[in-house]
């Protein structure tokens, strides 16, 4: 039975929420920096004054209820509430104040963190940023587990319980080697793609799977387009074999300036009237009090995209 005057403490939430991350309690107490009895103590403190079992424990793993799975999102919010109110405080009043943490997908940090950075530490000195770079799936589940703050990668999220704020849209850029008889074009078709030896980043990667759409749209087999046994993790490596003269692939704009002053490699752009590109945005959980410092933030890394690909539109000119 509940205790109706009991009120839980932050730590005894934040003590419920880590061990349902982590589904282990020497790995929990090790993140709060507690011990493990003080962190058994605090979960059964906010047990008994619930009145309820939230996490079942036995030998082999830590297992969460079904009443806890369904209280753990509002003790999130409380947690996330309650950083926001002393992050707030910290700024006496202002915004855009203490710790965040971003997710960026891999084909974006590279490039936009350069513009980006000196942009936070002068419009947001207050602020403690973090990034931390990973694909869009594993971005996602952080988000949802609160590990993250917002996310910057390609548009529609399709998550549950986020917000998706569209920042810019990123055109592709198709990159050939140097004597490719298509090198220097400026008015390509996406049946284009039909001709070219596709190098692609491995499945997983949002910009895979944006560039086999690509081949849908233009009802080219996205198997026969891209190369069938060469797989890449990094535009880098994708740009080196290309360099090499194994095939072809499509970068982002962002990326074209910092990729492609290489030898062995060429440019080529697609018609005005052709839509090949990205939408991207910020993704963070709806239920997120910092919707309006995120605005800002973004307007910030709508900015920095600017300034990253100004040098790609001078070049491909």
């Amino acid at each position: 039975m509940s205790n109706k005057e009991y009120r839980p403490t932050l730590a005894q939430l934040r003590t419920f929420v880590t061990i349902a991350e982590n589904k282990h309690f020497g790995t929990a107490a090790q993140k709060l920096n507690i011990s493990q009895p003080s962190l058994s103590q605090a979960l059964v403190a906010l047990e008994t004054g619930l009145g309820v079992q939230l996490i079942e424990r036995s030998t082999r793993k830590v297992i969460v209820t079904a009443i806890g799975e369904k209280l753990l999102p509002f003790a999130k919010e409380t947690l996330e509430a309650a950083d926001a109110f002393l992050n707030r405080s910290r700024g006496a009043g202002g915004e855009l104040t203490g710790p965040l943490t971003i997710g960026m997908i891999p084909t974006i940090a590279p490039y936009l963190l350069p513009t980006l950075l000196p942009r936070l530490r002068e419009h947001c000195p207050q602020m403690s940023p973090s990034v931390v770079e990973d694909k869009t799936k594993h971005l996602l589940a952080m988000l949802r587990e609160g590990q993250i703050d917002l996310a910057l990668m390609a548009l529609p999220s399709e998550a549950s319980g986020m917000v998706d704020l569209p920042l810019y849209t990123e055109e592709f850029v198709v990159v050939v080697p140097e004597d490719h008889p298509l090198a220097g074009s400026h008015d390509l078709d996406l049946d284009v793609l039909d001709q070219l030896d596709l190098l692609l980043l491995d499945e997983g990667h949002c910009l895979h799977d944006q560039i086999i759409d690509l081949c849908r749209r233009a009802e080219i087999n996205p198997s026969k387009a891209a190369h069938a046994v060469t797989r890449a993790s990094s535009l880098t490596t994708l740009m080196q074999l290309v360099s090499a003269g194994f095939g072809a692939t499509l970068l982002p704009m962002s990326a074209v300036d910092a990729e492609c002053h290489r030898t062995g490699v060429a440019t080529a752009t697609f018609g005005p009237r052709v839509r090949a590109d990205r939408e991207i945005g910020l993704v963070y959980r709806s239920s997120s009090s910092r919707a309006h410092e995120f605005e800002q933030i973004g307007r910030l890394m709508r900015e920095a995209y600017d300034e990253a690909s100004r040098p790609a539109e001078k070049l491909l000119a």
